[in-house]
């Protein structure tokens, strides 16, 4: 009788001891996981902290190299000037500089570094009247191609300097059509399309309006094209990003 009282009580203290060791394995299991969750979003924190203050210190950099690329810039422009008076001042008495002068502003036209006047002619190309009998509007409207063409016509024939819609193109200028629009050295430009040449502007004419030239293209793929001779027409010079 006493053995089976001892051998119950064994067993009910068994048992509540297996109970508690679960409670305790529960407990330290649950305090774990908060901690390292407390201790993930801690790094967390940190690592955001960090990204904020290093996006910060590019930012401010990249502003400090802005300004020291206008100061740049202007330096240059002037530098550029100085070099010019000297030139002239050269110029003034010996025939040999007048040569190597003229010679150094043809280029500085060619390369954009100056604003260019002169006599020239200037294009409008605009997309033509839709057919709705036509199954594709595109072959309606003014592509890069088209573009192209122009301007490769008007580099043969000695222009000296170009523009499309008041923006000068330079050799290494890219255009893109995408639409109705064309980008010109990543800025967007809508139809109509003027283009302005400084040169000669009878041989530009006369090249252009060749029997089956450019100007005949253009009018086969239904593009509206007027053609001006102008006595001054105003390059801009090229725009340096800062």
């Amino acid at each position: 009788m006493n053995n089976k009282k001892m051998n119950s009580k064994g067993s009910f203290f068994t048992r509540k001891q297996f109970e508690l060791l679960i409670v305790c394995v529960t407990t330290g299991f649950i305090i774990g996981y908060s901690y390292n969750q407390a201790k993930d979003n801690r790094e967390a924190g940190t690592i955001n902290s960090e990204l904020f203050e290093q996006e910060d210190s590019y930012r401010e950099e990249l502003i400090t190299q802005q300004e020291r690329n206008k100061e740049l810039t202007e330096e240059l422009n002037s530098l550029q000037e100085q070099i010019r008076k000297y030139e002239k001042s050269f110029a003034s008495d010996e025939k040999d500089y007048k040569k190597l002068v003229e010679q150094a502003e043809d280029l500085r036209l060619l390369l954009g570094e100056l604003k260019s006047d002169g006599k020239g002619i200037r294009i409008t190309l605009q997309d033509g009247d839709y057919d709705p009998k036509s199954l594709n509007p595109n072959d309606y409207i003014v592509h890069e191609s088209h573009v192209f063409k122009l301007l490769n016509e008007l580099k043969i024939s000695g222009a000296q300097a170009i523009a499309i819609n008041g923006q000068r193109v330079m050799a290494n200028s890219y255009i893109r059509c995408n639409g109705p629009v064309i980008t010109i050295d990543g800025t967007q430009h809508p139809a109509p399309f003027v283009i302005e040449a400084v040169g000669d502007s009878d041989t530009l004419m006369a090249s252009l309006n060749l029997n089956g030239g450019v100007v005949d293209q253009l009018l086969n793929d239904n593009i509206v094209v007027s053609l001006e001779e102008h006595q001054k027409l105003t390059m801009p010079r090229v725009k340096v990003e800062s």
